[in-house]
């Protein structure tokens, strides 16, 4: 099977599943925000989260990331060193994760009250169960990346969706409010880690015969490799969490409920960008430990331009209904999470091409050099976040993170351009092209939006700034319909 073969067939099998997580995702958001829980109820739920994927960041650190890259390059060199690099992984992991447990079961409470919500403090509880169950489900995933095989990593994904969704809603009717719909979670990414970890068992560690001798100095590795990883994990979480975390110090579990909303809807609209990136990033280990560069190059620039010729018009649509979206879908109560779904609307387009850049940079051996950058611009996003929240409110929050990723991006297509040598006139051109469909499509759903009244009229709309743009992409030969029908088959 060729590399492009590989990469379609990876892509296909982990959008389907991210297909399924995000469609099960957008269900418990809109079940959760529209009948069962009131927005401070939803801010509660997703405050607590937030706070926990911090906590989760001490629990995992860098290794299941830094096991990836040297199981891909082990694969094809010395699988016999699999095994042992697996028993290192988890062992090393089970010890963590037992010291992060039992001090956030110890101190919970004092965590609640220093955070000024008391009533935080049985979410932290049920959290010992959370990061537990997710570091498992989530380390599984990654570890099957590094095998390359991303139909096993895209089946723990969806299973860990659908369950979460089925046992949230259960429990939030069964009266439990905003903490049964934490369970929900546990359980979900419960189903979902004993799959993963059965099946990299019997699938993976079993049929590989370990090397009599585990090879001197690569545990050692293993672990220094992860300490980049961990600072690069470190500033995403701070990126991705501490704001909806300030959001609730500084403001109200409305405020959480408005800015959770806007970062959940930018979160379904990526999962296409974030399959392909985490389908493609193996291959560029592959391709550099074979001296392949023009080929890595190749597949860099075309799957650029390919999630730039989605992104872009997406978030000019988003921004563009936005108001009647949440208003209309959700209700007037988030009518507050407008405008920062408005100015998240830039942040689609930069993190699809972080969803993009971030794991290949990890792949071809960079991951330090992305751990300065994350590192710096994730001190400048609480820097901002600090400044901006108590004074101009939540909206602060969607800027600080807009303003600081923007730098992380550029950082991060500088170093891709300094390990592959991109063609950067050929990626303009292409960019020129795709920022003008992007303004005749604009221009068509805003003539519309100003009579959208109901919520069939919205899909409406939505669908005919798609056609717009299907007929323009065709029509500039940007794309050629035989390789649509060809991926769609």
């Amino acid at each position: 099977m060729s590399t492009r073969e590989h990469i379609v067939r990876g892509f296909k099998a982990t959008l389907v599943a991210r297909a399924v997580y995000m469609i099960s995702s957008a269900l418990l958001m809109f079940v959760l925000a529209r009948y069962l829980l009131d927005p401070d109820g939803y801010g509660a739920l997703y405050w607590a989260i937030g706070i926990l994927a911090v906590v989760q960041l001490f629990a995992d650190v860098g290794l299941g990331k830094s096991a990836a890259r040297y199981i891909s390059e082990y694969r094809g060199t010395d699988p016999g060193q699999i095994p042992h690099l697996l028993r290192s992984t988890v062992a090393f992991k089970l010890v963590v994760l037992a010291v992060v447990a039992s001090a956030l079961l110890v101190f919970h409470e004092r965590i609640a009250v220093l955070l000024g919500d008391p009533s935080a403090a049985p979410f932290l509880a049920a959290g010992v169960l959370y990061i537990t169950v997710n570091s498992f489900n989530v380390f599984s995933q990654i570890a099957f990346q590094g095998f390359n095989r991303l139909e096993y990593s895209a089946a723990v994904q969806a299973i860990g969706g659908a369950a979460r969704l089925v046992f949230a809603v259960l429990f939030v009717l069964a009266g439990l409010g905003a903490l049964g719909a934490l369970f929900g979670y546990i359980v979900g990414y419960a189903i979902a880690a004993v799959f993963g970890m059965a099946v990299l068992y019997y699938r993976f560690y079993r049929p590989i015969d370990p090397a009599p001798t585990y090879e001197e100095g690569l545990s050692r590795r293993l672990a220094e490799y992860s300490v980049p990883l961990t600072a690069t994990r470190s500033a995403n979480v701070v990126d991705k969490q501490i704001d909806t975390v300030l959001v609730g110090v500084f403001l109200t579990p409305a405020a959480v409920a408005f800015y959770t909303l806007g970062k959940q809807i930018t979160d379904f609209v990526l999962a296409p960008a974030e399959s392909l990136g985490f389908t493609i990033s193996p291959n560029f280990g592959e391709q550099k430990a074979a001296g392949k560069l023009e080929e890595a190059r190749r597949i860099y620039e075309t799957s650029l331009t390919h999630t730039m010729l989605v992104y872009v018009p997406a978030a000019a649509g988003l921004a563009i209904v936005a108001e009647p979206f949440i208003t209309l879908v959700f209700g007037g109560d988030y009518a507050g999470a407008v405008p920062v779904l408005q100015i998240l609307a830039a942040f689609v387009v930069l993190q699809a091409i972080t969803n993009l850049t971030s794991d290949s940079l990890d792949y071809l051996g960079r991951a330090r050099a992305r751990a300065v950058a994350k590192g710096v611009t994730a001190a400048a996003n609480l820097g901002l976040n600090l400044l901006l929240i108590p004074t101009i409110g939540v909206v602060g929050a969607a800027l600080a993170t807009v303003a600081t990723h923007s730098v992380y991006v550029a950082v991060n297509l500088y170093i891709v351009h300094t390990e592959l040598s991109l063609r950067l006139a050929r990626l303009g051109r292409s960019m020129a092209i795709i920022c003008s469909i992007t303004g005749a499509m604009a221009v068509a759903v805003l003539l519309v939006t100003p009579m959208v009244s109901t919520v069939l009229m919205l899909f409406v709309t939505i669908g005919l700034g798609g056609l717009v743009w299907a007929v323009l992409v065709l029509a500039s030969g940007f794309v050629d319909l035989r390789d649509v029908r060809s991926v769609v088959s």
